[in-house]
């Protein structure tokens, strides 16, 4: 099984460490070449492409300049540690067992407008690119153009004969992949709670939820739909009744 997830914009490079292994990016030549691009942006240039503030523009355009390889446990990190969002909390990889971080490595892929796509371990230094960005490179226009061919291949072809992938990825950076291409079942589950009496999609839960779905079907090493489905976790189950396609299974609460 192929688990994807997003990004997060909120970065934690100042935690100790569970483990001093790490791998290095499949695609760091092309984060080369983009940050290089990148760096040649100012401050103000940066705050219009990525529609962000004056602070968080300086600090990108600092990051963007002190962007440097080869990529070291002293200037990078890995990057299931690095990121710190809503879904990395429900994740919660710094309590990964051993055994768990090993499947992790194994099954899990972090979907990147920089790095394109990240194993857990796979270092990294701090940045800000969002795949939306209006930005690319080589002619491209893109970062989708830029990595969709790039990143599907990549996916097909470290994919067992009728392997699983589960997308838990956003919207945003699972439209960097052509999942038709990977010629093998694809699962996107549904997150949605109660609210106003109405069963709705609230981003902030489902990013959670999101986070803890990886981190059961990691930790029970899944490897069917049927393992998706048992998913269960802050009160979230599977409602086959709310569920109209089943490559798309929602799980309420």
């Amino acid at each position: 099984m192929k688990i994807l997830i997003s990004p997060a914009k909120s970065l934690d490079f100042k935690s100790t460490l569970p483990t001093n292994t790490h791998t290095q990016p499949a695609f760091l030549n092309e984060a080369v070449q983009l940050n290089a691009s990148l760096k040649t942006k100012s401050p103000a240039e940066l705050q219009k492409l990525m529609h962000i503030s004056e602070k968080l523009a300086t600090l990108n355009w600092e990051r963007n300049q002190q962007f440097t390889t080869p990529f070291t446990n002293d200037n990078a990190r890995p990057a299931v540690f690095a990121f710190n969002g809503d879904v990395y909390s429900g994740l919660d990889a710094y309590s990964f067992s051993e055994n768990a971080l090993d499947i992790a490595q194994h099954n899990l892929r972090i979907l990147s407008g920089l790095y394109g796509i990240l194993k857990p371990l796979d270092l990294m230094q701090p940045y800000r690119l969002e795949m939306g960005t209006s930005f690319g490179l080589n002619g491209h226009k893109t970062l989708y153009a830029f990595w969709k061919d790039q990143l599907t291949t990549h996916l097909k072809n470290e994919l067992l004969p009728s392997e699983l992938v589960v997308n838990l990825a956003s919207k945003e950076y699972a439209s960097a992949i052509d999942f038709d291409a990977l010629k093998t079942p694809v699962i996107h589950p549904v997150f949605k709670d109660f609210k106003n009496g109405k069963l709705k999609i609230i981003s902030f839960f489902a990013k959670k939820a999101r986070g803890l779905m990886a981190r059961q079907l990691i930790e029970s090493n899944a490897k069917t739909i049927d393992d998706v489905l048992m998913f269960a976790a802050d009160g979230y189950s599977y409602n086959e009744l709310e569920t109209v396609d089943a490559n798309q299974p929602v799980f309420v609460r």
